[in-house]
């Protein structure tokens, strides 16, 4: 065992080939904010956006991100649609 990270720690080992996914630079856009953010990914996607740098890199669209989603807004709340809770405590007791 002490052989191997010792192999491991030194870099020596040979990782495998063709298992490991390639990242590269990717843009997320949050469609429900004005969120627009540069990152690595290893996602796949068809659209392009050209950045601020002048380069063009693979588009994401995401419906939620940090931006928008309730709880790093600060916005979440517990929402009871249809009075299920009501419904349940009066099914099963308190």
């Amino acid at each position: 065992m002490h052989g191997y990270l010792l192999t491991f720690l030194l870099g020596i080992a040979d990782m495998k080939a063709d298992i490991h996914p390639n990242y590269r630079e990717v843009v997320f856009q949050d469609l429900s904010s004005d969120l627009i953010f540069k990152t690595r990914s290893t996602v796949q996607t068809k659209e392009t956006i050209k950045w601020e740098d002048g380069n063009e890199y693979p588009l994401v669209k995401v419906e939620v991100s940090s931006k928008s989603h309730p709880f790093y807004t600060g916005q979440h709340k517990l929402v009871d649609s249809g009075g299920r809770v009501d419904k349940f405590k009066k099914r099963y007791g308190k």
